[in-house]
């Protein structure tokens, strides 16, 4: 690839698609087939599955959940949560530390995935949905298709950069072709997975995903999604989107919320590894008077867009969804959160929807329940423009009431963003440790008084953009950053040269990253003489060595030469 000048993101006249190799686009096709496989093999994982556990071989899951005997729900979702742990308890015995969630991957580990786990993790993933876990199917060939990327990259030795960009590509690769949707899972590996809509990005995004989605063509139907009737477009619809959007985007955020905090509090360790069990167990028993909780909520939305369920019921879904589907999660099961949230936004517009239609009727009930679920997802994702994408591929007749989406899309989203920039992706990426000096207080250090606490630290996640700004700050600009990582680990510095010259990617695209242009130094220890400090320290060019804790490896300061 060619070093280009630094350039503002969308101007064509620099850096295009025409810039990346004839061996970059060649592993972006590589990738759109893996990843078309991939959600091929899973989805066909998923209907074997489906079957077996609820007995039957033809109609839908929401129908066969309801007619299988109540205690069979209870001891499928045993079976569900014991398999989960067994297989959680393996790959952690096997793979400690490595992690292989796709979005944390991308942005802590330049886009490195433990290939095997990734796949193991991937194939749990889809068999528990396919048992009744609220979660969403597409975790599952999102991982394999990043994991099919960061194998790629890695044997192309691609720059940080080049690897994190193909794995977010795969990433929406295989979204895009488990629901037939290749033009929103280019957007969302942009939008969401890595934050911008460059434009020189969006044509390898759309190979890749065009690519998967042409392949998964091969064993999966070509047809919407969700299938709903040609709705019109009434005043009340814009009347009510403008008032629902605001809620929509509150609801949103105490989802986000929710699930951040069941995120942190995933089990890590002994007997709490047997957590799934419980709460799997648990979901079954609520499945019993509310066997819609089961699976990630497709068949409960297609039901809501056609205005099947009663009033009561999607009353009880706005409250028993959410707490689902956290759960399922804080247990350390892995599934995704995509159908989910399109669920939540569902019954939430259908409910409200409806009790509008009592003092404004004229709408059709379900077209009410289309458009919380725009909203709901665009909110949740902070991604209004791929949400606004997906929706309308996911459905193929939503053009009619496209302007009350997009009031109620603006006005969920801007209302999320006012009360908190995270989303479902990328809150818990930001929450896992924050960049924070560790106290020293009960530590034994001889040169304690030298120790300097006054310095920037920031995420091994924080990318080039942020880095930058930190660097050109006029008020105070750092000669060095220290970074941490996500169990907030002394990893290296960071310095302005190492910056400026990193992967033209990086800089005109802003797809880099800490990870990209961080460089470990050697550090002083607390146990180390006065006389040690002294010559470790004449030896640093920088004038200034880090000090960590020798045990946990956490940043404790800096010692700094008098000049």
């Amino acid at each position: 690839m060619k070093a280009m000048p630094f350039i503002q993101p969308n101007d064509s006249s620099g850096y295009t698609a025409l810039n990346f190799s004839p061996r970059f686009w060649l592993l972006v096709v590589i990738t759109g087939i893996g990843a078309g496989l991939g959600a091929s093999l899973l989805m066909a994982l998923l209907a074997v599955v489906q079957h077996w556990s609820y007995s039957y071989s033809s109609g839908d899951f929401q129908h066969a959940a309801e007619l299988v005997s109540p205690w069979r729900h209870v001891w499928i979702m045993a079976v569900a949560g014991l398999l989960a742990t067994v297989v959680i308890w393996l790959l952690k015995h096997y793979w400690p530390g490595k992690d292989s969630d796709a979005p944390k991957a991308i942005w802590f580990r330049s886009g490195r995935l433990p290939f095997i786990r990734t796949i193991i993790d991937a194939a749990l993933s889809m068999t528990i949905v396919g048992m009744g876990a609220s979660l969403g199917r597409e975790g599952a060939p999102k991982q394999v298709g990043a994991a099919v990327a960061s194998v790629l990259s890695g044997w192309a030795k691609l720059e940080p950069a080049e690897r994190r960009f193909l794995v977010a590509c795969g990433a929406g690769a295989g979204m895009g072709a488990v629901y037939n949707v290749p033009l929103g899972g280019a957007l969302f590996a942009l939008e969401v997975l890595l934050g911008t809509l460059a434009l020189p990005l969006i044509l390898p995004a759309l190979t890749a995903s065009f690519v998967a989605t042409g392949v998964s063509w091969l064993t999966l139907p070509n047809h919407a999604t969700y299938l709903v009737p040609n709705y019109t477009l009434t005043v009340g619809q814009l009347v009510w989107a403008l008032a629902f959007g605001p809620l929509a985007g509150v609801v949103s955020v105490l989802f986000v919320r929710l699930i951040i905090l069941a995120d942190a509090k995933k089990p890590q360790r002994g007997w709490t590894l047997m957590m799934p069990v419980l709460m799997f167990t648990l979901l079954g028993c609520f499945a019993i008077p509310f066997p819609q909780l089961l699976g990630n909520g497709k068949d409960v939305t297609q039901l809501t867009f056609t205005n099947q369920l009663s009033l009561p019921l999607l009353l009880a879904m706005i409250f028993l969804k959410p707490l689902a589907t956290s759960g399922c999660l804080g247990s350390g099961a892995p599934g995704g959160l995509f159908t989910p949230s399109i669920t939540i936004g569902a019954v939430l517009g259908g409910f409200f929807g409806r009790l509008w239609s009592f003092f404004w009727p004229g709408a059709t009930p379900g077209s009410y329940a289309v458009i919380g679920a725009g909203a709901v997802l665009a909110a949740t994702t902070q991604a209004p423009v791929s949400s606004i994408v997906l929706l309308l591929e996911l459905t193929h007749h939503t053009l009619d009431i496209f302007v009350p989406i997009l009031v109620a899309v603006a006005g969920a989203a801007i209302t999320a963003r006012l009360l908190d920039r995270r989303s479902l992706y990328s809150g818990p990426i930001n929450t896992i440790r924050p960049a924070i000096i560790m106290p020293f207080k009960n530590i034994q250090i001889s040169y304690k008084a030298r120790i300097h606490q006054n310095i920037e630290i920031i995420s091994i996640s924080t990318n080039y953009r942020a880095i930058m700004e930190r660097f050109l700050d006029s008020n105070h600009a750092p000669k060095i950053l220290y970074v941490i990582d996500e169990k907030g680990i002394f990893v290296g510095r960071i310095l302005l040269p190492a910056v400026i010259a990193c992967h033209p990617l990086a800089r005109v695209l802003d797809t880099g990253a800490a990870a990209d242009v961080v460089t470990p130094v050697n550090c002083l220890l607390p146990q180390m003489t006065q006389a040690d400090v002294q010559r470790q320290l004449y030896r640093e060019p920088t004038g200034e060595v880090p000090v960590i804790d020798a045990l946990g490896g956490h940043l404790l300061g800096v010692v700094r030469r008098n000049l």
